[in-house]
């Protein structure tokens, strides 16, 4: 059970490297076609340079910021939470490191007590007189199941991780698609009656109007 774990996880994570790095040689590609030079005088320009021009930011028709979604998954893969800084969400950054930090604290815990349980377990196979801190208190076998507990609790720690990465990347992605999605007061809902012909019988119903000032 722990090895099929270990595999997970680690597929997980060669699947998400995969991604960032498949998003970022997509960014710099794109960039390069959009800073592709209409003269032989442009052509010296390195096409390099043309990733990190974006100091000005972008707006839409209205005049309002919004952002790119490529940029903000490819950002928030490379630093966790510069794809949020990106959107303008600031308040979303304090939440992903919270996250980063308890899951650095579960991995830590759970990696020290599975590597103190391993060697005192190894300590005692075929050693009569064992001296580690754990005598009188776990028996051999208990020692050999708490490190078999604390393998897996390791691994279900980084799987989650991979899973929090990936979703933190899908919210900048999300959040970039929807930065200027209209849900304001000028949309409005409401039910009326309405005469509905059957055949030739003639029925009342209730209609669902949508309307968009």
């Amino acid at each position: 059970m722990a090895v099929s774990l270990k595999k997970l996880v680690y597929t997980l994570l060669a699947v998400a490297f995969t991604l960032a790095t498949w998003s970022c040689a997509a960014q710099v590609h794109d960039s390069a076609q959009a800073a592709a030079p209409k003269d032989t005088i442009h052509q010296k320009i390195p096409i390099v340079g043309s990733v990190f021009r974006d100091t000005i930011p972008p707006t839409n028709k209205a005049g309002k910021f919004q952002p790119n979604p490529k940029k903000a998954g490819l950002y928030s893969a490379i630093v966790p939470g510069l794809g949020q800084l990106y959107n303008r969400e600031y308040w979303k950054i304090p939440v992903v490191y919270v996250g980063i930090g308890i899951a650095g604290y579960f991995f830590l815990n759970n990696l020290n007590n599975y590597q103190s349980y391993r060697l005192a377990y190894i300590g005692r196979i075929n050693n009569p007189y064992p001296t580690d801190k754990y005598v009188n208190i776990y028996t051999t076998d208990q020692l050999n199941q708490l490190q078999n507990d604390y393998s897996k609790y390791l691994d279900m720690t980084a799987l989650f991780s991979g899973i929090g990465y990936m979703l933190q990347v899908l919210d900048a992605i999300t959040s970039a698609h929807l930065k200027n999605f209209d849900i304001s007061r000028d949309i409005s809902m409401h039910m009326k009656p309405v005469v509905i012909p059957i055949g030739t019988n003639v029925g009342l119903g209730m209609a669902l109007v949508v309307k968009l000032k």
